[in-house]
């Protein structure tokens, strides 16, 4: 786990020896979130710099490092004096949602440890998210960009058609894909595997024979050995392969194909749902494939596709 700002945020005043104790339980919270409920390191690093940007306000807000004691106290104007200081610096109602669920999150768990009972972050309001859609590429489109990569010469050409096949034809989150170690690589003759996505939630998803080629491709042109506990997908040095990487190739490939600024690989994953809906998938089964644990965020989709119909029908009905 990265280095936590918890830390530096409390560090000792000399005012208040008890913010010792706040330091303590927010350790034990990023604990529980890591090893007992399973959340992403990216999902941990955001909710401990939600709470330390709170914890931050809280000592300019009181003129003192914050205790468990100021935690108990907090009542909803201080809340909301906090939410308006983000909106203030910037932030988004996305994010601000973010980090009153990471805050709730942290306040459920003090209750629950018997640190801390205040339900003042409950009265609050979470701010309202304008619903965006997601935007899929046309089947037309996303081939093109996974055969524009297949035609870059050598292992890294084959080392990313197989990574965005595994987006596109499997519809992993770009995390899932470089997250797959060699043991894991679904090669000619293993069309099922097991993925564990957010939340330490496991699902099957079934490989494409064209991904399993693929695959098999990249590994027998790679010029590194590949340990079977480490990492699949290789740098170009040898290390694990980042996202950024995969974010950069996606956006050169977007500039030379003209395709619009929405096409990255986690729309692959969008076209990949919004694809098997169009061809009659039922929405539960696109819900398990995805990994989603509720239905209604893949019921977004149905959105997409509708919104698809009624283009179609505009450009090409006669009374439009």
């Amino acid at each position: 786990m990265t280095k936590t700002s918890i830390d530096d945020l409390l560090d000792a005043d000399g005012t208040l020896p008890l913010a010792e104790d706040l330091r303590d339980a927010a350790r034990g919270w990023l604990a529980h979130l890591e090893h007992e409920r399973g959340y992403s390191e990216a999902t941990r690093i955001a909710y401990e710099r939600d709470l330390g940007q709170f914890v931050l306000f809280l000592k300019g807000d009181l003129g003192h490092s914050p205790c468990l004691g100021d935690l108990a106290r907090l009542d909803v104007k201080a809340v909301r004096r906090f939410l308006a200081a983000r909106r203030r610096a910037g932030i988004q109602s996305r994010s601000l949602a973010r980090t009153l669920s990471a805050l709730r999150t942290f306040y459920r768990w003090l209750e629950t440890t018997n640190h801390v009972s205040n339900r003042a972050l409950a009265r609050v309001a979470t701010p309202r998210i304008a619903r965006s859609l997601p935007k899929p590429l046309t089947v037309e489109k996303a081939a093109a960009l996974v055969d524009d990569a297949d035609a870059a010469n050598g292992w890294i050409g084959a080392r990313d058609t197989a990574v965005l096949l595994l987006l596109y034809g499997a519809g992993l989150r770009i995390s899932e894909a470089l997250g797959l170690t060699r043991q894991d690589a679904p090669l000619p003759g293993r069309d099922v595997i097991r993925i564990v996505g957010k939340g330490g939630k496991e699902r099957l998803v079934p490989i494409l024979p064209v991904t399993q080629q693929a695959v098999a491709r990249y590994i027998a042109l790679c010029p590194y050995p590949l340990d079977p506990a480490g990492s699949l997908f290789l740098g170009a040095k040898g290390g694990p392969l980042s996202p950024r990487i995969i974010q950069l190739a996606v956006a050169r490939m977007r500039d030379a194909l003209a395709l619009p600024e929405t096409a990255t690989p986690h729309a692959l994953r969008h076209s990949f749902a919004t694809h098997l809906l169009a061809a009659g998938a039922d929405l539960r089964q696109i819900q398990e494939l995805l990994g989603h644990a509720s239905l209604s965020t893949t019921q977004v989709y149905t959105d997409v596709d509708r919104e698809r119909i009624l283009a179609v029908y505009d450009a090409a009905h006669p009374r439009a």
